[in-house]
């Protein structure tokens, strides 16, 4: 039996309830992970709130980083006692979990169970981002909304790394400072100051090629009101609530813009996919051109807290927990 939080029914944080739970032994392309860390995320809150539907009960967590105890039948790619991370809906906050072997990713030495967890999700997601959904190349001007964000704080480095210049918005001064350090050459407090205008002022009426928001609702249209003739808005998140349905015609009115919501799962579909991008992201961490900014680890039984401040807006940086 291992401890593991689970939700019996979709509401609020006080829905996470600490357990004992048994793990099966491992079938066919299966292993059984002992999870040394758990990544925290806001997709976790949106499977919990029933935003995104699935079949309860349930474990919450989609990344864990750990070592590997048990393999099935048919496995060759990982053996016991492998260090990995894996990414995989439900089972991450858990002392161990059942993951399908492609779905790990192998760690090296260099790389922590802490900082692992801290940045696979997070870290994936910046990747698509910026090297495929719209390939950021020197001298682009990007907007990154909650440039403090666990997502946030990797994209600014990784696009400054590439030559972007970053313009990001945030909530604190406590917060901007964070972006600043993180590579954001311009930082605006979006409760403040209208952030578009903003925009307009700092790139002198050019705006930005693309606008990457985590925000959702909050941040919308303003965010379209950034963008140059023909640029992208790319809507990957919605910690405010979701976007709501629009008229299309906006796009045309601000200059014949594009519009994408991607997802990880999309883009990571493959486990080949999975593991090029994981290569990507392990190399620019490993460089020390993007360095993963933890925000503290707490045990299981803190989970529904942390939930708490996810929601309010009150964390920087990744969260995890350790079992």
């Amino acid at each position: 039996m291992v401890k593991a939080v689970r939700v019996h029914e979709t509401g609020g944080p006080e829905v996470m309830r600490i357990e004992d739970i048994e793990i099966p032994p491992p079938g066919r392309g299966e292993v059984v992970m002992r999870n040394h860390a758990c990544g925290v995320n806001f997709i976790d809150v949106y499977y919990r709130e029933g935003r995104y539907k699935a079949q309860l009960p349930f474990t919450l967590g989609d990344e864990s980083a750990g070592e590997v105890v048990a393999v099935g039948k048919g496995v060759k790619s990982v053996k016991a006692g492998d260090r990995v991370a894996a990414l995989s809906t439900f089972g991450g906050y858990a002392e161990a979990r059942l993951v399908n072997a492609d779905r790990l990713i192998k760690l090296p030495k260099s790389i922590s169970y802490e900082t692992a967890a801290a940045m696979l999700l997070k870290g994936l997601t910046a990747q698509y981002l910026l090297r495929q959904t719209f390939k950021v190349k020197k001298g682009h001007r990007v907007l990154i909304h909650a440039a403090a964000g666990g997502v946030g704080l990797i994209l600014c480095q990784w696009a400054k790394a590439l030559g972007a210049q970053v313009i990001g918005t945030v909530g604190t001064l406590e917060k901007a400072a964070l972006a600043k350090k993180a590579g954001a050459k311009h930082v605006i407090l979006y409760r403040n100051e209208d952030f578009a205008a903003r925009v307009k002022e700092i790139t002198k009426d050019e705006l930005c090629d693309v606008v990457y928001d985590g925000v959702g609702k909050a941040t919308f249209p303003a965010s379209l009101d950034c963008l140059r003739p023909r640029g992208l808005f790319v809507s990957f998140g919605s910690s405010s609530g979701p976007v709501d349905a629009f008229d299309i015609g906006l796009l045309a009115s601000r200059g014949s813009l594009y519009a994408t919501r991607p997802s990880l799962n999309t883009y990571a579909a493959s486990s080949e996919a999975l593991n090029k991008m994981a290569a990507d992201l392990i190399d620019i961490v490993s460089s020390g051109k993007v360095e993963i900014a933890l925000g503290g680890a707490f045990p299981l039984e803190e989970a529904a807290n942390l939930h708490r401040a996810l929601e309010n807006r009150e964390t920087t940086g990744s969260l995890v927990l350790i079992p």
